[in-house]
């Protein structure tokens, strides 16, 4: 069985990761596991496992036939079975598939806000869909979606998985030890950064000594800067920080303090699952599959989404008491061992890989 992970960039985003993290853990379980990023290299580049076979195919646009016909003929060469397509890479896989027929798709789908797409995405999605063999989907919503909108009926929900790995501390990180909040999330919208702003403003003006550490890429784009902005406009630039894209991830968790994610929409957020293999006592919005990770009251604090005050108010029950955030770190730490292990949904993948190879 040979397989190639199939991803846009490999900058430091959730879909990326998990791209990353099957290609590594496939390499050791089937005959040869490869990845190609088509538009774009990034710093997860160095995280891939020396035995994975590597291509860069430095697409430049949508329709780029010289980047195609070079994919299809890697593809051919290396005698591969199965793309599994994460996210947009899904059409460029379709592109090969139309050269290549012998090739099987399954497409992993990441975004959690999916049904929301545009028209013209949605109609390219279905379109492309009637190629695919199977659909792996990062929540259950999602995976109804696709049942009912795509051409395809075989979809499952997989969750994700992360892999605790030994880092050194690069990142030069502000503020106090034992006083770190940490947010790992690109600089998107549906991250809701503004949300997590206003719920530690209040949580500043008290406890001047607690900070806010922003980990994720930063687009440079409206939104950024409106976060840029807050920060500006409230005074928070000596207790909020911001680090872009960082290659130790792993290692900075470990020297934070309690592990929030604010969002608006969600799949399955691999940060909540970093989270917890780095045992930080973890505030979750109700979105997406986080409630699967974050039992409220259990495994960490579950609030609404867009609301500040409830974000607030569970910040305030973590630094009121110590003996929680222990308590919760620990119980996170064993659910993600128990349900979100790299063994057991690497057993499912192989599992549908099986139907579409030869024996």
């Amino acid at each position: 069985m040979k397989v190639l992970q199939l991803i846009d960039s490999l900058e430091a985003g959730g879909a990326e990761r998990v791209s990353v993290n099957i290609a590594n853990a496939l390499s050791a379980e089937i005959s040869k596991s490869y990845l190609c990023s088509t538009r774009q290299e990034g710093i997860l580049k160095v995280s891939l496992d020396p035995k994975v076979g590597y291509l860069f195919l430095n697409k430049k646009r949508t329709f780029d036939l010289k980047a195609i016909i070079k994919l299809k003929s890697f593809i051919k060469q290396e005698q591969i079975d199965i793309i599994h397509a994460h996210s947009s890479s899904f059409f460029t896989a379709t592109l090969v598939k139309l050269l290549y027929l012998k090739v099987k798709i399954i497409w992993h789908d990441h975004y959690g806000n999916r049904p929301n797409s545009n028209k013209f995405q949605i109609k390219t999605l279905k379109f492309c869909s009637c190629f695919f063999s199977y659909v792996f989907s990062v929540n259950e919503l999602l995976a109804s979606w696709a049942r009912k909108e795509l051409l395809i009926k075989s979809v499952t929900y997989l969750p994700n998985f992360s892999i605790a790995e030994e880092e050194k501390l690069i990142t030069k990180l502000r503020g106090f030890k034992g006083r770190r909040i940490v947010c790992l999330a690109n600089l998107r919208e549906e991250k809701d950064h503004i949300n997590l702003l206003t719920a530690f403003k209040s949580v500043y003006d008290k406890n001047k000594d607690w900070t806010l550490h922003l980990i994720g890429k930063d687009f440079e784009d409206g939104y950024s800067q409106s976060i840029k902005q807050y920060i500006k406009d409230f005074k928070l630039s000596d207790g909020v920080f911001l680090y872009g894209s960082c290659s130790n991830t792993s290692a900075i968790l470990k020297h934070c303090d309690i592990g929030v994610l604010s969002s608006k929409s969600e799949g399955l957020p691999l940060a909540l699952i970093e989270y917890g293999l780095a045992g930080l006592p973890t505030i979750a919005t109700n979105v997406g599959q986080c409630k699967e990770v974050i039992i409220d009251k259990q495994t960490g604090l579950l609030v609404p989404s867009s609301d500040p005050e409830s974000l607030r108010r569970a910040l305030d029950y973590y630094i009121d008491n110590p003996l929680k955030q222990e308590l919760f770190g620990s119980a996170l730490r064993q659910h993600i061992d128990n349900n979100f292990s790299k063994k057991a949904v690497i057993s499912t993948i192989k599992g549908i890989y099986s139907n579409f190879v030869p024996h």
